[in-house]
């Protein structure tokens, strides 16, 4: 098998900018997708990240240049301003958060798709490459920006460890934060401006279609792995890195194959197996206990039909046909498998061909059975 993509990994400065960027950005946006997950606040990464568009605009358009720190710290304003309006509406207003949410990314959007349009038709050369910003442009990534990411990152990551236990209760009982004396309004912002980072961490990257992905997946995908905060933020960060690494792997092994969708096909594949194999929560789980309770439910009851049927009998050994109990089970299931499993504990033996009787061992489990059966009813 070639591994030589693992040693361009860390050989190709482009790959290794690349992968290094979309790594931290997993990180950042799946630790606070976490909150936004378990606040059901889905659509907020995907509001936010879409009202950022007529910022990046603006901010073309105000100071002339498409430096990266300028044209984010545009759309971080943006997004912000999308955020407080957002709260606003909620507050003030009898609309629902989830059309507020709707809204506020409709306008915004529209707005920067018409300020996108002005800025192509200026007589200028600058404006030339703005709209890759819709769906991110990785390989434009330079160590600068890296280290920008990184240094934004770390100082989210911060405040949400330093704000731990305030924004674990604000996610989980928001009316319970007012009554420890936590501002919760001031919490509600802060950790949605935080949120409003991760995903401007992210635009240049992945763009503003697809970072709302970012947002949601990772953490969507560790939900179902487990039922602790902590654990499930240091999945959701795990799986995003993953997921950026491997997309910009994939797009490098792919011609022409961009990094942003790359990406997020990674970590849709991470949640799609997350919800099937994932332990307690997948459906192949859920299918294997389900398929487990029916053999149960069967073996139990071909036990009492036995023991039914032996009551019949007392006092002799009597073989009991296999087309009576299956009768006795109205066709549904055919009895067989449970009498060889029951066979196999002892509880149950062959006559002769084709009829069957229960052991002493069976029959005492049998009587046990029926007890628990009549004290639960």
């Amino acid at each position: 098998m070639d591994f030589a993509w693992l040693t361009t990994l860390f050989t190709d400065y482009t790959l290794r900018t690349v992968a290094l960027g979309s790594a931290i950005l997993g990180v950042v946006s799946g630790t606070l997708g976490s909150y936004a997950v378990l606040r059901r606040q889905s659509l907020l990464g995907d509001a936010i990240s879409h009202a950022a568009l007529p910022g990046i605009a603006l901010a073309f358009l105000l100071s002339g240049t498409k430096l990266p720190l300028v044209l984010l710290l545009g759309a971080a304003l943006a997004g912000w301003l999308a955020t407080l309006v957002i709260l606003a509406i909620v507050r003030t207003t009898p609309i629902k958060e989830d059309t507020a949410l709707g809204l506020v990314l409709s306008v915004f959007f529209g707005a920067g798709l018409v300020l996108l349009t002005y800025i192509q038709k200026l007589p200028i050369a600058s404006q030339a490459g703005l709209d890759t910003f819709l769906f991110g442009q990785a390989a434009t990534l330079v160590m600068r920006d890296v280290w920008t990411m990184g240094i934004l990152g770390l100082l989210v990551l911060l405040l949400t460890l330093l704000l731990w236990k305030e924004f674990k209760v604000l996610s989980f009982d928001p009316d319970f934060t007012t009554t420890l004396g936590f501002p919760a309004q001031f919490l509600n912002v802060l950790l949605t401006s935080l949120l409003v980072v991760a995903i401007v961490l992210g635009l240049q990257t992945v763009g503003v279609v697809l970072m709302s992905a970012m947002v949601v997946a990772p953490a969507s995908a560790a939900r179902q792995w487990t039922d602790r905060l902590g654990v499930m933020m240091g999945l959701s960060a795990l799986f995003g890195a993953l997921a950026g690494i491997c997309g910009a792997i994939a797009s490098s092994l792919v011609p022409r194959l961009p990094t942003g969708p790359a990406i997020v096909v990674c970590i849709s594949l991470m949640v799609a197996f997350s919800l099937l194999a994932a332990p307690h929560r997948g459906l192949l789980w859920r299918w294997l206990i389900q398929r487990r309770r029916r053999r149960r439910i069967v073996l139990q009851t071909v036990l009492l039909n036995l023991f039914q049927l032996a009551r019949q009998h007392p006092g002799q050994e009597h073989g009991h046909a296999v087309a009576v109990l299956d009768a006795m089970m109205c066709g549904q299931v055919s009895s067989l498998p449970s009498l060889r499993v029951l066979a196999e504990r002892g509880w149950a033996r062959e006559l002769e061909a084709g009829k069957w009787a229960l052991t002493p061992e069976g029959l005492a489990e049998a009587e046990k059975l029926l007890h628990q059966q009549e004290q639960a009813s």
